[in-house]
């Protein structure tokens, strides 16, 4: 059998009937002269590490500032998500308190509405026959003015006379089926500097050819000229020398605005950190309203993820708008009349029902009794018969 190894490395001697004698102990050995004794646990020599001793004890200073230091990491990363999330929360929070309460009696259509058309009003692609459905469709709302896309325009500024050449046909068609329908020009672009090869405003050339297109519409027979350049950057200057040497140009001068800061200055902020910088400044939308016939704010794209927050939301936009666009000015609020699913949008949250909502509750705290009020629709190709309905039994009170 195997050896334990708790067993000697030989066996026992056999027995014998006298016992052997012991052989006496060896004498000690002196060790050598300058040779450490093993059994007196002698230190290794200076220098040379001795693996007996095991790994070496930790640093317990350096221990303790390393822990330091991470606990510091923690608190500075928490602390910057904070300065993110709190305001957001508030905001948010904000929003909601914003969509709560009811809407004043009356704060309904004012016949001042718009719709935005798509560009096979213009290019061949609609008949006689979708006019006459059109007007059908439009009875008894408070639609008065089509932006019809007669765009886009040239990077310089100049717009093709291809670029529509049913115009002056449907022009005819609205005048003669809805009376009292003003029919206008939709034109826009892309800007720089966000977007380089695109239409730069600084150029003086740029600008003057874009009054010149504007100029070619109305002697097409358009009642007026609505532009969509995007993005105009909050406190550009040349946008608004563009608007000033329109508005003799054309009898009706109508633009499609960005939303207005949530927070102060926060345009700046999302412009930091984005390199897009979405919202105007309330001054600059001031200025703007003050330049033109008639704003329409594009409130949709709005990111908020639920129907109340983005009632909410189109209620304060409405508010700040109301605030500081002059008597004058037809101010209008655009609805989402399309159902896409992106980043800033989503279809579920960003419904016809809520944003009336919010323009009514917006309204009602501001400006109850203006007349120079409506909301846009956007856009004709991408709507449902859901918001048709409820554009007509929320805000135009029609079955």
């Amino acid at each position: 059998m195997e050896r334990s190894p708790n067993q000697e490395q030989n066996p026992e001697p056999a027995h014998t009937d006298a016992p052997a004698p012991a052989p006496p102990p060896p004498a000690p050995v002196p060790a050598p002269t300058g040779v450490p004794d093993p059994s007196q646990g002698s230190p290794a020599p200076t220098g040379v590490p001795d693996p007996s001793q095991g790994p070496p004890a930790p640093d317990d200073e350096g221990r303790t500032r390393r822990a330091g230091g991470r606990r510091k990491a923690v608190r500075r990363t928490l602390g910057v998500l904070a300065l993110l999330v709190l305001p957001l929360l508030i905001a948010e929070t904000a929003l909601r308190i914003n969509y709560a309460g009811d809407p004043k009696a009356g704060t309904y259509s004012r016949n001042r509405d718009a719709l935005w058309l798509g560009h096979a009003w213009v290019d061949g692609r609609r008949t006689d026959a979708d006019v006459t459905a059109l007007a059908a469709r439009l009875a008894d709302t408070g639609i008065r003015d089509l932006y019809v896309h007669a765009g886009p325009l040239e990077h310089n500024g100049t717009l093709p006379t291809s670029a529509c050449p049913k115009a002056r046909w449907l022009i005819t068609a609205v005048h003669r089926k809805m009376p009292g329908v003003r029919v206008q020009a939709w034109l826009g672009d892309e800007l720089a500097p966000e977007k380089p090869d695109a239409m730069h405003l600084e150029r003086k050339a740029t600008r003057d050819a874009v009054v010149a297109s504007a100029r070619q519409v109305v002697r097409a027979g358009f009642d007026g000229v609505h532009f969509d350049l995007e993005p105009v950057h909050s406190g550009d200057r040349n946008y608004l020398a563009l608007l000033d040497a329109l508005r003799p140009v054309t009898p009706l001068l109508s633009v499609a605005a960005h939303q207005i800061d949530p927070l102060p200055a926060f345009h700046s902020f999302w412009g930091t950190v984005t390199g897009h910088p979405k919202w105007w400044a309330q001054e600059y939308f001031g200025q703007v309203a003050r330049r033109v016939d008639q704003i329409a704010v594009m409130s949709y794209d709005t990111m908020q993820p639920l129907q109340s927050l983005y009632g909410g939301y189109v209620a304060q936009q409405t508010s700040l708008a109301l605030e500081v666009t002059p008597a004058d000015t037809d101010l209008l609020m655009g609805l989402p009349f399309y159902h896409e699913n992106r980043v800033g949008h989503w279809a579920y949250a960003e419904t016809v029902p809520a944003a009336v909502r919010g323009v009514r509750l917006g309204l009602s705290r501001t400006d109850p009794d203006r007349a120079t009020f409506g909301v846009a629709l956007y856009v004709d190709f991408a709507a449902t018969e859901d918001d048709w309905t409820s554009y007509r039994k929320d805000w135009v009170r029609t079955p």
